[in-house]
């Protein structure tokens, strides 16, 4: 009986070591992404308690709008005070640490900084990203803390104080140091924004990405006549395909580049500024808020990018010829959801909640008899790269199937 068990059980011992050697090692966070974590689902930092960044950014929606009722419904999401909201759709915190520092490159578009209107420079602490994570804690809007004191109060008071003062000195956590304490948490919040948590890396393009390079191959070739060789390394025929439009006929890749840096797959953004002429939201509750929040009322218009350049000495001078534009996002997990029946929002209002939707209003935008809406702001609207693609109903589902190979595993 035993030489019966003996001979399962030494293969058995012999493959666990075999499969020990090759499994890729579990990856963990640093000290300083972890205290980020902590600080980033913490909903004991708002006024009152109960909202944090996790609120409008969790893995659920893709690292945007976890909530699929407010997402169809309003698109905006609540502040904690209520009835106060936002006035544009959460963009997803996934792989938004790449994005440079606001600039205005030689042919004169701006391109960096985070929000969807630019105004986390990184021209104040050199950080974006940092920059962004320090708006919502005092936002009325958002989380609602009276000033920067509370929030380091409430971290004072939070189980994970001795990991801030690991990560940033003993002497770090003080009200004395309010200003710089504030900017560390912020710091190792975007920290954690970086982490392989929220940038992994590890979609269905990014495996047919890697097998692609490995192969000697660039995918920012990929053309309708040598597509072939693109095919069987990960991806379906029928996504190939989808990518092949994506890059030639949709123009898609004209801002959301395919090409990619440092070894790392495509980020799918260029980080610049544009005015797509997408409708006005009317579900939008910014609309609605009180006056001391929203004085214009029904009014209001998000002039985006060229709203922020107009409060600059620098480049106030550029505001009119930017207005209405926003930030070009990344594409990763644009249609990354917790399950089948969630509902997505996007662009900066939140008026499409179909995938689907956006390609085709990007394919006839300006075919009369389509009779979409008019745009929320009429300046400035991008007429050489959509608006009449003449992509056929098989070709805009091609694209759709496409891009859901973007969602991470």
């Amino acid at each position: 009986m035993k030489k019966k068990f003996l001979i399962p059980l030494t293969v058995l011992a012999i493959l666990t070591v075999v499969f020990s050697l090759h499994r890729e090692p579990a990856r963990t966070l640093t000290q300083k992404e972890l205290l980020g974590k902590k600080i980033f689902f913490d909903e004991a930092l708002s006024d009152p308690e109960g909202m944090s960044c996790a609120t409008c950014h969790d893995k659920r929606g893709g690292w945007a709008g976890p909530d699929s009722k407010i997402n169809k419904d309003t698109a905006a999401y609540p502040g904690i005070f209520k009835p106060r909201f936002s006035n544009r759709k959460p963009p997803t915190a996934a792989y938004s640490g790449f994005s440079p520092k606001l600039y205005r490159d030689e042919e004169g578009n701006f391109v960096g900084g985070l929000f969807l209107d630019g105004r986390a420079t990184g021209w104040e602490i050199g950080d974006p990203l940092a920059e962004q994570a320090m708006g919502p804690f005092l936002n009325p809007l958002e989380q609602n803390l009276s000033a920067k004191k509370q929030l380091v109060e409430k971290i004072m008071e939070a189980d994970y104080a001795p990991l801030f003062k690991e990560v940033f000195g003993q002497g770090s956590l003080s009200l004395e140091k309010v200003d710089q304490v504030y900017e560390q948490a912020a710091i190792a919040i975007a920290a954690y924004e970086r982490s392989f948590e929220l940038n992994p890396f590890n979609s269905s393009f990014d495996d047919f990405w890697r097998k692609t390079v490995k192969a000697g191959l660039d995918v920012d070739k990929i053309t309708q006549q040598n597509m072939d060789k693109y095919k069987n390394r990960g991806l379906t025929d029928q996504e190939v395909r989808g990518m092949v439009l994506f890059k030639t006929k949709g123009l898609c890749a004209e801002c959301h580049l395919l090409d990619s840096e440092d070894g790392l797959p495509p980020l799918f953004t260029d980080f610049t500024y544009d005015n797509l002429g997408v409708p006005r939201n009317p579900r939008n509750p910014f609309y609605t808020q009180d006056k001391e929040i929203n004085p214009l009322g029904d009014k209001w218009i998000d002039e985006g990018l060229g709203a922020f350049l107009r409060t600059t000495e620098k480049y106030k001078k550029y505001a009119a010829e930017n207005i209405g534009k926003y930030k070009v996002p990344t594409l990763r997990n644009v249609d990354m959801r917790e399950s089948p029946d969630f509902v997505k929002s996007y662009m900066h209002n939140g008026y499409f909640t179909s995938l689907r939707d956006i390609v085709d209003f990007y394919n006839t935008r300006d075919l009369p008899e389509r009779k979409w809406p008019p745009s929320e702001v009429r300046a400035n609207i991008n007429r050489d790269e959509l608006g009449d693609l003449k992509l056929t109903d098989e070709e805009v589902d091609l694209i759709v199937l496409f891009l859901k190979t973007l969602s991470d595993h």
